[in-house]
């Protein structure tokens, strides 16, 4: 069995309901995920989709498992710029478990089936911190947090 090559764990003040209507929302994830929305019915074999506010694609894949509220994989295929299309698919995962009755911790995984540049993983391992702080600030106190997305790291290069 792979290891997931990047893990992030936030703990959130929130139901799981609150927290799994917030991974699986379009209207709340343009809040906390730089304005991008995900688009889903959420069921297993489903598209998944990620558009950015220009209606542009910035990533998609496949849902493997929704099991609300409590566990979301689905594929992942960056699509937005044109050197990471190349890259294998990701298997992103999202467990949520109940901490008491309001409160949750958080996992966010990135599964790699194929070796990726240390470059492309330290993309993921900037950029969940930030999507989890926002999502964890919008639930807690309702407003999103104001930061940037985080720059893209330097394209993958092709082998020689």
């Amino acid at each position: 069995m792979t290891t997931p090559q990047t893990i992030v764990v936030t703990y959130i003040a929130a139901t799981p309901e609150q927290v799994w209507q917030a991974l699986t929302d379009p209207a709340q994830s343009v809040r906390y995920f730089f304005g991008r929305r995900v688009e889903s019915d959420w069921q297993p074999g489903s598209p998944f989709v990620l558009r950015m506010e220009d209606g542009k694609v910035d990533s998609q894949g496949v849902v493997l498992a929704a099991e609300p509220p409590y566990r979301l994989s689905v594929t992942w295929r960056v699509e937005w710029l044109e050197a990471f299309r190349q890259l294998p698919e990701v298997v992103v995962t999202w467990q949520v478990d109940a901490l008491g009755d309001e409160a949750v911790r958080l996992t966010v995984s990135e599964l790699h089936q194929e070796p990726v540049d240390a470059q492309i993983l330290q993309g993921g391992r900037n950029g969940w911190p930030l999507i989890l702080a926002g999502l964890k600030t919008l639930l807690e106190t309702g407003r999103p947090l104001n930061v940037e997305a985080p720059k893209p790291p330097p394209a993958p290069q092709p082998a020689q």
